[in-house]
C-alpha cells in the first residue's frame, strides 16, 4: 500500500477510535528509539510484529495536547532467511521530522487493534552542550541475565542518560531469533524511552551455523541514519548530538569480503567525506573491532603485540581529521591506551578506549598487557559498564562495575 493509502486509512482509524471514546489495548513487541541523524529536530521508533499489516500509525503530539501528527511509517521488513524453528518478524520503522528542538513530546503506535499507551519523548537543544552517554562493550551471552543486570543497574544510576551505545556482538549469533528477544527483552524499559546506538560487530554476521553471512537479521533490525551509499545502509553512519560529532564504522571487512569486496575502499571514501562535513567541536569515533592488537597470555599460539589490520587502516585517518576519541570492543577487556598519534604514544592523538564487556562471554586472564595500556580493569575481568558525560569544554570517559565501583575517569579537558 502506499504511504499516502496507508496514512489516510490510518488517520482515518485514529479518528474513528477518538470519537469513538474507545481505549483499546495494543501492543508491540521490541518497540525501541533509534538514534536520529539529528536528535534536536527528528526522532526514530521502531518495533516488530509478526503479520505484515498495513494499517500502522504512529501519532505524536506535544505532550498531553490535542493537536496530532503523523509520522511516515515504513513497510514491514522481514529478513529473507534468520532462523528456520523460528520465522523472522516484521520489522517497521517510524521517523518523526520537523520537530520543536528542546520540546517534549510523546507518541504512541496505532492499528485496527487500538493503541499502545503514549510514550514520552524529548527533542534535545539545538546547541545542547552538557549531556550523558551509557556505553556497553559486548552483551553477546549464553545467558542473557547478566546482559540484563549490568544494563539494568547502569539504567538506575543513570536515568538521566540522553541515549545508549551498544558497541557491536550484541548477540553471540545473529540469526538466531531467540537470542534477539532475549536481547530487547532486559532493555525493554530503556530501549522505548531513550535511543540505542548500535554496531555491527562480527557476531552479528554468523548463521546458526557459524557459518559468516551478511548479517541480515541486525540489518533489518535497526532503522538507522540514512547515509549516500544505499549499498551500506545501516552498516556504518553518523549522527549528531549537541556538539560532538559521532561515526559509527563498519569493521567486519575481513567476515564480509565475499560479500562486500570493496567494504574497506568504500567506507573510507564515506569516512572523508563525512569528516570533511562536520563543522560539531568535537569528533568521536565508534568502532566494532580494536585497533590495537594483544598477544594471548594463556594460548599456546604465539602472537606479537602491535596493531590490528583494522587499526592499520584507520588510525591515519582519525590523526588526519582530528578525531578525539575512538571507542571500540571485540576484545572484552577495559583497557585505557591513551592518546596515541602515528601508531606512538602522543598526546595530541585520540584518546583511545576498549570499552569492556556487559554480557556474561568473558575471557579473563586472555591478553597480555599491550606496551600502549595505561591502564587495565582488574582481573579476572568481569562485566562492567561505560559513561561518557560531554559539556562545553571536556569529554570525561568513566567505567563502572555492576556494583558501582569505579574503575576509571578520563578526561579531555580541552579541544586540539
Amino acid at each position: 500500500m502506499k504511504y499516502r493509502k496507508r496514512h489516510l486509512l490510518a488517520a482515518l482509524l485514529s479518528a474513528f477510535t477518538l470519537f469513538s471514546g474507545q481505549a483499546l489495548a495494543m501492543s508491540v513487541d521490541n518497540l525501541m528509539q533509534v538514534v536520529a541523524k539529528d536528535s534536536a529536530t527528528g526522532k526514530t521508533i521502531s518495533w516488530q510484529s509478526d503479520s505484515d499489516r498495513s494499517d500502522y500509525s504512529v501519532e505524536y503530539r506535544h505532550k498531553d495536547q490535542d493537536d496530532v501528527q503523523l509520522a511516515y511509517v515504513t513497510e514491514g521488513k522481514r529478513p529473507p532467511i534468520y532462523d528456520a524453528d523460528n520465522p523472522a518478524p516484521y520489522t517497521y520503522g517510524a521517523y518523526m521530522q520537523k520537530l520543536t528542538p528542546a520540546t517534549e513530546y510523546e507518541y504512541r503506535i496505532v492499528n485496527a487493534d487500538g493503541a499502545t499507551d503514549w510514550i514520552t519523548f524529548s527533542t534535545t537543544k539545538e546547541d545542547l552542550n552538557q549531556y550523558k552517554v551509557l556505553v556497553f562493550g559486548d552483551s553477546q551471552s549464553t545467558d542473557y541475565s547478566v546482559w540484563g543486570q549490568t544494563a539494568q543497574i547502569a539504567w538506575q544510576q543513570n536515568d538521566d542518560a540522553a541515549f545508549f551505545i551498544n558497541m557491536g556482538d550484541l548477540v553471540d549469533n545473529g540469526q538466531d531469533y531467540y537470542q534477539w528477544n532475549a536481547w530487547f527483552d532486559v532493555v525493554g524499559d530503556m530501549i522505548a524511552r531513550i535511543p540505542v546506538v548500535p554496531l555491527l560487530g562480527n557476531h552479528e554476521t554468523y548463521d546458526k551455523d557459524w557459518k559468516v553471512r551478511m548479517p541480515e537479521a541486525y540489518l533489518h533490525l535497526f532503522a538507522l541514519p540514512r547515509i549516500d551509499r544505499e549499498k551500506y545502509q545501516n552498516q556504518f553512519y553518523s549522527f549528531d548530538y549537541g556538539d560532538v560529532h559521532f561515526v559509527v564504522l563498519n569493521t567486519q571487512s575481513q567476515e564480509l569480503a565475499d560479500f562486500e569486496p570493496s567494504l574497506d575502499e568504500d567506507e573510507v571514501a564515506w569516512f572523508k567525506e563525512d569528516m570533511a562535513k562536520t563543522t560539531k567541536k568535537w569528533k568521536i569515533v565508534l568502532m566494532h573491532k580494536d585497533p590495537l592488537q594483544y598477544g594471548f597470555a594463556n594460548r599456546p599460539q604465539p602472537r606479537e603485540e602491535g596493531f590490528s589490520p583494522e587499526g592499520r587502516l584507520w588510525m591515519p585517518l582519525f590523526d588526519q581529521y582530528g578525531v578525539d576519541a575512538v571507542l571500540s570492543a571485540h576484545l572484552h577487556t577495559y583497557r585505557d591506551r591513551g592518546h596515541i598519534r602515528n601508531f606512538q604514544r602522543d598526546e595530541s592523538g585520540p584518546l583511545y578506549l576498549i570499552t569492556g564487556v556487559a554480557g556474561n562471554v568473558q575471557y579473563p586472564g586472555l591478553w597480555k598487557q599491550h606496551s600502549l595500556d595505561k591502564y587495565v580493569a582488574p582481573q579476572p575481568e568481569t562485566d562492567n559498564y561505560m559513561t561518557l558525560e560531554a559539556t562545553d569544554d571536556s569529554l570525561t570517559f568513566r567505567s563502572f562495575l555492576p556494583d558501582g565501583q569505579l574503575l576509571e575517569e578520563k578526561s579531555i579537558s580541552s579541544h586540539k
